[in-house]
């Protein structure tokens, strides 16, 4: 699971919760969950504020590199 994954699951946050705050559609956040794609950089970077640092850019933009 990557780390981006596991900080919104902690949370207890849904997928339409978080993607709408980013506006952003459910199914992208989802693919960059699950590693299928690669966010932008603004992108990680408002994910990570978003979760006020909990999970790093480096770690939404390289999940594999951090995933256990």
């Amino acid at each position: 699971m990557s780390k981006l994954k596991e900080c919104r699951k902690k949370h207890g946050l849904s997928l339409q919760l978080v993607s709408d705050e980013l506006n952003i559609s459910v199914s992208h956040l989802s693919r960059i969950e699950r590693g299928r794609q690669v966010p932008s950089p603004d992108l990680a970077e408002r994910l990570s504020d978003f979760f006020h640092g909990e999970v790093s850019e480096m770690e939404i933009l390289y999940p594999q590199r951090f995933s256990q």
